[in-house]
């Protein structure tokens, strides 16, 4: 077991955690006894309070229980953006003794159908602007459809920018098996007493599926409890901090940083259902955030924002984040604009969230962090599954008491996901790091997903990193070409700043690229485009333009990813 990092743990930081023992539900019951009339949430000036929270979450589980027979275990769809509806939905399925199962909502009809015959969910509960896509599963195992209409939660007037799909008026069509949300909490249905426990299934997100169909991870109330305590202690959260929530909560970092781990303490989360550069802005000012979690391309976005000195923006005591390397030069600019320091973790939707995060007083820039509270993690080669050498690049393998159980009715993928070591069973993550002398986890890149340029391996995140430093490219992804003599080469697809489109030619980046990398890094093809392709969550989509460059040269086509 890698220690070299424990010099450097977090002052005041025991490195064992204690882990309550009881369900996630219980969090909120604790929060509303202790802050009845606090806000919970916050949504364009809207406020529900914990008092109320709970209420309504309660009526949600009578609901789920008494009208569409929802039993302990039963699996529970919940397809929406974010929303107070999501996080009410969400504990709603938790107090009816049922597990979640959070939905991409960019998920349409034929993706639905695998996750409705995967999980044998009966029930969905989904937005109204996305119920035409998955309405047409009813009588195919679903039986049951809860339709939420965002805007009967703009209870007060706002002056902030709402986004048309929020502020659409309630349009629930009357058919058999749906039900609006306002009439299922009309009905006043209360459940059972609760039964799930720490050892009971809490929430199942499915993976992003980039072979075969998806695979949903298997996640307890305990593996939950421990990923959401560890990262709230470990960035020292209280009841009075304010939450700025815009990270997807159906993905693994929103859904702990910030919806379940700032419940867990009584503090405000202000939802946002969409990026939105000014509305974030907007939010820390009026509801003096002190903390928000955003990827890197939120924070390349806000501090590209020409208006950024229009707001107050002192309250925030930290920003933090993970899924992709922060580029340094936007760390910096971060730094020197808000002045404050980026904090980094890594984890996986097979870890609900963190393993590894950068202690907050010694952060390293670009950097996994190190492994948190009961966390062994280390560095093997993905061939022999032998322990790398110090510093020496290699797949990330981890044992932890939140890693997943396994994937839900795919004992195969399990299997192959799990290696022991030492008497452990550790999770093969797939993405390749190393370790430097401190004992910090540095990414090199996904498992697969390196350059081979005339017998040099490039690893793509790294390029990308020194291009951020370029003042003019605001982001940047590479990817491989196809090179007669090199047999691959690099080739970077870039958006450049709007201020020097049309200023700053593809010569100009490879120039640059030659004066700070090494030669068999530099991109031989750089191309510019109006955007990169971005999941949900916000990563960049390398995979998609790779695929889409292969295709063009297999029809012959010179680097035409468009």
């Amino acid at each position: 077991m890698n220690t070299r990092h424990f010099p450097f743990w977090p002052a005041g930081q025991s490195r064992h955690l204690t882990v309550p023992q009881t369900s996630l539900f219980y969090n909120i019951e604790v929060s509303a006894t202790r802050y009845p009339d606090k806000p919970c949430i916050l949504f364009y000036d809207t406020p529900i309070t914990y008092a109320g929270f709970r209420d309504e979450a309660e009526r949600i589980a009578g609901y789920l229980q008494k009208t569409c027979n929802v039993q302990r275990g039963d699996r529970v769809l919940l397809f929406m953006q974010n929303s107070p509806q999501f996080v009410l939905a969400y504990y709603g399925i938790l107090r009816a003794d049922a597990v979640v199962v959070p939905v991409n909502p960019m998920n349409r009809i034929d993706e639905l159908r695998h996750y409705v015959g995967d999980t044998g969910a009966r029930v969905a509960i989904v937005a109204q602007d996305l119920l035409q896509h998955i309405a047409p599963l009813q009588g195919q195992g679903l039986e049951h459809l809860l339709v939420a209409t965002y805007s009967d939660y703009l209870k007060q007037p706002t002056d902030l920018q709402v986004p048309d799909f929020v502020a659409a008026p309630r349009e629930v069509p009357a058919a058999p098996g749906i039900t609006a949300w306002n009439d299922m909490l009309a009905g006043g249905l209360r459940p059972g007493p609760m039964l799930a426990g720490p050892d009971d299934l809490c929430v199942m997100p499915y993976t992003s599926g980039t072979t075969g169909h998806p695979k949903g991870c298997m996640h307890t109330h305990g593996n939950v409890m421990f990923s959401l305590v560890a990262s709230m202690q470990w960035f020292n959260a209280n009841q009075d901090a304010v939450s700025l929530s815009v990270l997807p909560f159906f993905h693994v970092t929103g859904m702990q940083g910030s919806m379940n781990g700032p419940l867990y303490y009584g503090s405000t989360i202000v939802i946002l259902p969409r990026w939105d550069r000014d509305a974030a802005a907007q939010s820390i000012q009026r509801y003096r955030v002190t903390s928000a979690q955003v990827i890197s391309t939120m924070a390349v976005d806000l501090l590209s924002n020409p208006r950024l000195g229009e707001f107050d923006l002192s309250s925030l005591r930290g920003i933090r984040g993970g899924g992709a390397a922060m580029p340094e030069a936007v760390a910096r600019k971060m730094q020197v604009e808000l002045g404050i320091t980026y904090t980094e973790g890594y984890g996986m939707s097979e870890t609900i969230a963190a393993t590894h995060i950068n202690p907050v007083m010694r952060p390293k820039l670009q950097c996994l962090g190190i492994p948190i509270y009961d966390v062994d993690a280390r560095v093997v080669d993905p061939h022999s599954l032998q322990e790398a050498a110090n510093g020496e690049v290699g797949e990330i393998v981890v044992h932890a008491p939140h890693v997943m159980k396994g994937y839900w009715n795919n004992p195969q993928a399990t299997e192959e996901s799990f290696i022991e070591i030492e008497g452990k069973r550790f999770l093969r993550t797939g993405d390749l790091a190393k370790i430097d002398e401190d004992g910090y986890f540095f990414m090199v890149d996904r498992l697969k997903r390196m350059i081979n340029a005339s017998g040099f391996k490039v690893w793509p995140a790294e390029v990308e990193a020194m291009l951020y430093q370029h003042p003019a490219i605001r982001e940047a992804c590479i990817i491989a070409a196809r090179d007669a003599k090199r047999g691959e080469t690099v080739k970077a697809v870039v958006v450049l700043q709007e201020a020097q489109r049309g200023k700053v030619s593809e010569q100009d980046i490879i120039d640059w690229a030659r004066q700070h990398m090494a030669a068999y890094k530099v991109p031989r093809i750089v191309q510019f485009v109006d955007a990169i392709p971005k999941s949900p969550s916000g990563k960049l989509q390398w995979r998609e333009l790779q695929e889409r460059e292969q295709r063009m040269e297999q029809k012959g086509d010179d680097h035409a990813v468009q």
